[in-house]
């Protein structure tokens, strides 16, 4: 499965229900070497060229439910919608 935000598209997608917190990344996870955070409070983690390779969104689905959409700033600010995640919130893990 793959999630795309904005232009880039990851190819290792996890969620977990219990915690409702969706992981997303592009390359190994454990190949980051500098974290950050969005404005909006997701965390975001980059490889030694500082190219983006992972993204963590606490509350994935309870801001889709309240909000209808997670905003993200990476760099640019995309809206994420329901469409682009739902078959990866479908798919829980624990």
């Amino acid at each position: 499965m793959t999630v795309t935000i904005g232009n880039i598209v990851f190819d290792r997608v996890r969620y977990d229900a219990e915690g409702d917190v969706l992981y997303l990344h592009r390359a190994n996870p454990a190949s980051a070497t500098a974290f950050d955070a969005s404005p909006e409070g997701h965390h975001l983690r980059f490889d030694a060229e500082g190219q983006l390779i992972g993204v963590t969104i606490v509350n994935a689905k309870w801001l889709l439910d309240q909000e209808g959409k997670i905003l993200l700033t990476l760099p640019d600010r995309v809206e994420v919608g329901p469409e682009a995640l739902n078959d990866a919130l479908a798919a829980t893990s624990s």
